[in-house]
């Protein structure tokens, strides 16, 4: 069966994340998206900025599974036609009048016109809905449970122009029109995972949205999938991951932010909120750097906000700097009962970075707008990986960004030193928009920062 055209309507937020999010979940239920109107990559990225897509999928089921799951979809209809004006949108939806044929006779209906960047009066919508009677509908109109939905929406310029005029109705920069196939249902679980509602939560909880969305991109799906956080802190990438199926092992150099207070873990007490506490395998304390794998095929995927040191520095252990007049610790201890604290010392983002365990791994990098390169992401890869996605949550001066890297061979390999350089670097004297963050942050991003 061809691909059909379907009108993809987004939420406006985190634009640079909707194809990586469609893409992942796509590839998690085993079917393709076509692109084919967006191949220039200059168009896609203008494209991404807008409120409407037209993507490709075979079958409407497709269309119900990336609404079950993509945050950012609002709802997803079968595209008929598209203009600039009125006229032309006639025209085009006259020529494919093979799609929407079958529902002339007896099908009950209901239109919608809906206006983007501008509030469309009654009698606007009055005359655009008599404005398709050529379309001959026999069925009833029914505004409850309608067999089909119709949809118009007008996509206006911002409305907030400098001489300070407002848009004018018709005067729009594209109008669609398509038979509604679903209602995107994944964005309700923004409110469902609201921090601030949850059992458990500390002051780099990462949120609802964002949480979610990594979560799509480990492709979490079902109970056989083991995926690590290795910087779990107080769990939110745990409980979204673990919402979607997959089973949660988690890790952080300090046992207190699992734990909370309370006899049940905080991480627990708040998975159980979710009705995902059996999901979450166990919680353990050690540095990432110093860790107890194997080498080995062990966890599905790896999902990530390393600490960049704006909140919360990362910690690796280690003295800050060896004092020659320190005694070295006595073994065994003098007191065996008395707890042993080991000390840390400041762990570098940059290191850090390279560090993480490979895998399909999702992870927050935070980067300097103005001296970011597409090279510090690329130094970082390993033989057998490939970034699969890269996307800006941008701050101005500053933004992260989502990275995805996926493996891409079965070949085993020795454990990595921590000591070491990137694998592989695209320039010997390039020094990546990411180093020394922490700095460049309470700096301002000033002085060649």
């Amino acid at each position: 069966m061809p691909p059909r055209e379907y009108l993809f309507v987004f939420a406006q937020a985190h634009d640079e994340f909707r194809i990586p999010e469609l893409q992942s979940i796509s590839q998690l239920y085993g079917f393709t998206i076509g692109l084919s109107r967006y191949t220039d990559p200059l168009a896609c990225e203008a494209a991404v900025k807008r409120p409407f897509m037209i993507l490709e999928l075979e079958e409407d089921t497709h269309a119900k599974l990336l609404a079950s799951r993509c945050i950012l979809i609002k709802s997803i209809y079968e595209f008929y036609a598209q203009g600039s004006t009125y006229d032309e949108l006639h025209v085009a939806n006259r020529e494919v009048r093979s799609r929407w044929e079958r529902y002339i006779s007896d099908t009950s209906f209901k239109f919608t016109v809906i206006g983007y960047n501008h509030s469309l009066p009654q009698h606007w919508q009055r005359n655009v809905i008599e404005s398709f009677s050529y379309m001959d509908f026999l069925g009833k109109i029914d505004m409850k449970d309608p067999d089909i939905v119709l949809g118009c929406f007008e996509e206006y310029e911002n409305d907030r122009h400098p001489d300070g005029s407002r848009n004018i109705n018709g005067v729009f920069r594209q109008v669609y029109f398509g038979r509604l196939v679903v209602e995107g249902t994944a964005r309700r679980l923004i409110r469902t995972f609201d921090v601030k509602k949850r059992e458990y939560f500390g002051n780099t909880s990462m949120e609802a949205e964002i949480s979610l969305l990594m979560a799509n991109q480990t492709q979490a799906g079902n109970t056989w999938k083991l995926i690590y956080d290795p910087f779990i802190g107080t769990g939110s990438m745990a409980y979204t991951t673990a919402y979607f199926g997959a089973l949660v092992y988690g890790s952080d150099i300090d046992g207190r932010q699992m734990r909370g207070k309370g006899k049940t873990p905080g991480i627990i007490r708040a998975a159980a909120q979710y009705g995902v506490d059996s999901r979450i395998m166990d919680l353990c304390t050690f540095d990432v750097t110093h860790h107890p794998w194997r080498s080995g095929c062990l966890f599905d995927a790896i999902v990530t906000d390393p600490p960049y040191g704006v909140r919360a520095g990362a910690k690796r252990l280690g003295r800050k700097k060896a004092r020659e007049d320190r005694q070295p610790p006595q073994i065994p201890r003098a007191n065996p009962d008395e707890p042993y604290i080991p000390p840390t010392k400041p762990y570098e983002f940059s290191a850090l970075v390279v560090d993480l365990p490979r895998g399909l791994l999702v992870f927050f990098l935070p980067t300097v707008t103005d001296s970011y390169e597409e090279v510090d992401i690329l130094s970082s890869l390993c033989e057998g990986m490939e970034l699969a996605a890269n996307s800006l949550q941008d701050f101005g001066t500053w933004g992260r960004r989502l990275i995805t890297i996926r493996k891409t061979v079965m070949n085993g390999y020795l454990p990595p030193t921590f000591d070491t350089l990137p694998c592989s670097s695209g320039e010997d004297d390039h020094v990546p928009a990411h180093k020394d963050f922490r700095e460049k942050y309470f700096l301002g991003f000033k002085g060649g920062a």
